[in-house]
């Protein structure tokens, strides 16, 4: 489409330069569509009369949402007229880079155009210790951390879209990688955690700062805080002996907010550790509603930092309602941080995504926050890719400027800003873990595409759970999930062709190994060895077709994360995928000295299958969620 604008600055140009071909557009001097662009107070505005376009925005990031707009209806009608009011002032992302997937340049890059057209305006990118400290050499070694000139690259270019990138960062816990070297023996108070009260953890809290602020333009800074459960009961509890641990935390966010102060900064912590001490709560259980916000509390704890509330699990709006409202007794309107399930996994739960996040901003707007973030965690080894949770974005950003929120519409949106009908695809990721047996939007997170993939095949960790109805649905389920992932792969272009390719390959895996180690356990208490002799070694046996399969899923997965991330972390899954065909190997081996005499039993097909013991939760058929250390073995892993 030809079009040509009245009145539009350079730095704008430049944007829809960077756009364009998302946009499938060229810029004329006077052919096409002509737009007039007016930036002026009110709702953003869109409108096409007798040829003539019309572009009101407040900010840079809703010009660039209205441009998108503004041709998906142009492409459709000639006449329109359409308005929004922005719900929030700051809304975005959090892209986890410390789960050893750390995002190239040009990724990150991706990211930003698709964010520019959907309206989102804020970027953070969680680094615990990927990005650069000059004075710490070992921090984020072999890690693939950032330098401060690829930071401030990103910063730059998302600043030409209105786009606020924020340094994320950790002031106390989640710093298990930083604090294994040597160097910070004298800090932590546990693994992962820093020694509050020591002065060399301030001096290093400092360098930290200083270097991950210096890469952005922003005065903003997250500096972490959250889940720091055992705070003062480590060394600090040798050295101090028994203290109040809601004032350990106090001096310590005290002393780290001095740095900021010093440093011109505008911190924000998460909030759960304030809701778990004042519960008194050393489990770890998150927004006890029943902590003890009293007045004294209230004034006990630091003023001049926002709070930003997680929340990922909650599924009714009052109860998102009533935690906004305990928040604003900490003293400022809190940020909220929502989820896009991609964590712990190898798809997206979008289901689950549906569940918590649309009642969490729905009741963000009923409540007046004005700043709301999606994060997409890559805990245990970042086996889901980032690209997966587009369709999650989107959702956070139409929330951003309406009410009424829809597949329908976000099938829209979403084709109009990355520039492919991706939604239906995106979402339907989800049945990868959302099998049959696992109940409608997968609120439990089970992951069986992830255990079923790695579980031993002669322990079976897992094969209690698949036994019944799950094994006869199983691999007819996954089938049909490899055809439909191919027929994605021949749609779509790069990079999105390439992720379902992976999903393909992994579904093909599947089609077997889901019920690999509950056929070998039956058949070898049946005394089927003519069956067993057939897997150990005939030309065509199921396990040597999948262990060319598994090893065309690594090649796969490998490609497609040397085009999203730097190379270091692919590591740790490679290590996995070699774990899982030389325990292939080992299977055939067992089988064939069991067929050919010389044992006179399997011990492990002897063992007894139990239900995955987790919480208490083992009654849940295939509804668990498992790491990739538990599926594996039951032995010491390291």
């Amino acid at each position: 489409m030809k079009i040509h604008f009245d009145h539009l600055s350079g730095k704008l140009l430049k944007g829809i330069s960077e756009l364009s071909d998302i946009l499938d557009i060229s810029i004329t001097d006077g052919e096409g569509i002509k737009i007039r662009v007016v930036q002026m107070e009110g709702p953003i505005q869109v409108a096409l009369k007798d040829g003539q376009g019309l572009i009101r925005y407040q900010e840079s990031i809703h010009f660039f949402r209205a441009l998108g707009l503004f041709l998906e209806q142009a492409r459709e009608r000639a006449l329109f007229e359409l308005t929004a009011e922005p719900k929030f002032d700051f809304n975005g992302t959090m892209l986890d880079v410390s789960r050893n997937g750390v995002l190239k340049v040009a990724v990150i890059k991706q990211f930003i155009r698709y964010m520019a057209l959907m309206g989102l305006n804020g970027l953070m990118m969680y680094t615990e210790d990927t990005y650069e400290v000059e004075e710490q050499p070992y921090f984020g070694y072999m890690r693939g951390r950032y330098t401060a000139s690829e930071l401030k690259e990103c910063d730059d270019y998302a600043d030409l879209f209105g786009i606020e990138m924020i340094p994320c960062i950790q002031t106390l816990g989640h710093l298990q990688q930083a604090l294994k070297w040597g160097y910070a023996a004298d800090m932590k108070d546990h693994a992962d955690i820093l020694l509050a009260g020591e002065p060399k953890t301030y001096a290093f809290i400092e360098q930290m700062i200083t270097a991950a602020s210096g890469m952005f333009r922003s005065k903003r800074i997250h500096i972490g805080m959250d889940e720091a459960f055992q705070v003062g009961l480590g060394n600090y509890l040798k050295l101090n002996g028994v203290q109040d641990r809601f004032q350990i935390m106090n001096d310590h966010v005290n002393r780290v907010l001095a740095i900021t102060d010093r440093l011109g900064l505008e911190p924000m912590i998460w909030s759960d550790m304030y809701f778990n001490l004042l519960a008194n709560d050393y489990q770890g259980a998150l927004y006890n509603v029943d902590a003890d916000f009293s007045d004294d509390n209230m004034s006990r704890i630091p003023k001049g930092v926002q709070f930003v509330y997680w929340d990922y699990g909650r599924r009714d709006e009052n109860g998102y309602e009533q935690l906004y409202e305990k928040h604003m007794r900490l003293g400022s309107k809190p940020i909220f941080a929502g989820g896009i399930h991609m964590w712990n996994s190898i798809c997206p739960n979008n289901g689950k995504t549906w569940m918590t996040s649309q009642p969490a901003l729905r009741a963000a707007k009923t409540k007046g926050i004005r700043e709301v973030i999606a994060t997409a965690w890559g805990d245990n080894g970042n086996e889901s890719n980032h690209l997966v949770i587009l369709a999650g974005l989107q959702l956070f950003a139409e929330h951003g400027y309406g009410d009424e929120v829809d597949d329908k519409l976000l099938t829209r949106r979403l084709a109009a800003c990355t520039g492919i009908d991706l939604f239906e695809s995106l979402n339907a990721l989800k049945y990868m873990d959302e099998v049959p047996g696992v109940s409608e939007g997968n609120h439990w997170m089970a992951n069986p595409s992830k255990y079923l993939l790695w579980q031993d095949p002669l322990l079976g960790l897992l094969d209690k759970h698949v036994e019944g109805e799950a094994e006869a649905v199983l691999p007819q389920h996954y089938a049909g999930l490899e055809r439909r992932w191919r027929q994605c792969k021949e749609q779509f272009p790069a990079p999105f062709s390439r992720l379902y390719e992976f999903y393909e390959r992994l579904a093909s895996v599947l089609v077997i190994k889901s019920t690999l180690g509950v056929t070998l356990k039956k058949w070898y208490k049946t005394g089927q060895k003519d069956q067993l002799a057939e897997l150990a070694a005939a030309p065509d046996s199921p396990l040597l077709v999948l262990k060319q399969r598994i090893e065309a899923l690594r090649l796969s997965h490998r490609a497609l994360w040397m085009n999203t991330y730097k190379p270091f972390g692919w590591e740790v899954l490679d290590l996995r995928y070699g774990g899982l065909l030389a325990r292939i190997s080992s299977t055939q081996d067992r089988l064939a000295d069991y067929v050919d005499g010389h044992i006179e039993e399997i011990e492990e097909l002897e063992a007894e299958r139990l239900p995955f013991d987790q919480n208490g939760l083992t009654g849940r058929a295939l509804e668990v969620n498992v790491t990739y250390q538990a599926a594996v073995t039951a032995s010491c892993f390291i």
